[in-house]
């Protein structure tokens, strides 16, 4: 939203106004795609519903066009974007935990607040899970700042480049024209996976 602000010429408070209806209609479209089911976000790793790599791939790349067709009508300012530098290992190992929490309790943070948001008993003691990691992780912030923050020469430092594409040597349109590419096959590998791995008893439940 910010870059777009100081452009179109939008007040502060009617962009939070547009940022409060962008969170509520996000929250409406998890909610239609059935990610208010833990069910069928655990599927993506069983692979019985691949729903999740659908919607959220999909996602990233409507997103991505968008913002190149802005910046080239010069309806947002990329220079103004901020893109925070990566923390590699912190990266890593966040995915780790991540990924072992969403297979166990079913939920992401946000498809979580989704499903507490229409009375899911399950996610409602899942984001007390994620309350008590962020009291944890507040507590405990001195050690882990190091990797989260790396210093040039430490351990944890990698020296990478800003963008991916930057770091593959490719333009922007190029890696999209590619990321494009590896969404028609991803979708296609999760059409075959549902097949493969179908379990009517749970999915016809979700």
């Amino acid at each position: 939203m910010g870059p777009i602000i100081p452009i179109a010429g939008i007040s502060t408070e009617m962009g939070f106004l547009i940022a409060f209806a962008i969170g509520l209609g996000f929250g409406f479209v998890l909610e239609q795609a059935g990610f208010s089911s833990s069910r069928r976000l655990a599927g993506m790793f069983y692979g019985y519903d691949t729903t999740v790599l659908k919607v959220f791939f999909t996602a990233a790349i409507v997103a991505m066009i968008n913002i190149f067709f802005l910046n080239y009508f010069e309806m947002i300012d990329l220079s103004m974007v901020y893109i925070h530098d990566a923390a590699v290992y912190a990266a890593l190992i966040g995915g780790v935990i991540m990924g072992v929490g969403f297979i166990t309790g079913g939920y992401c943070p946000g498809t979580s607040v989704c499903a507490a948001a229409i009375g899911k008993v399950d996610a409602i003691f899942f984001i007390f899970g994620i309350l008590l990691g962020v009291f944890v992780f507040g507590f405990f912030y001195p050690v882990f700042a190091p990797i989260m923050n790396p210093e040039e020469g430490s351990m944890w430092f990698v020296d990478n480049e800003l963008k991916v594409s930057d770091a593959l040597g490719l333009s922007d349109g190029i890696f999209a024209l590619v990321l494009i590419c590896m969404a028609i096959v991803m979708f296609w590998g999760g059409e075959w996976l549902e097949k493969k791995f179908a379990r009517p008893d749970i999915t016809k439940e979700i």
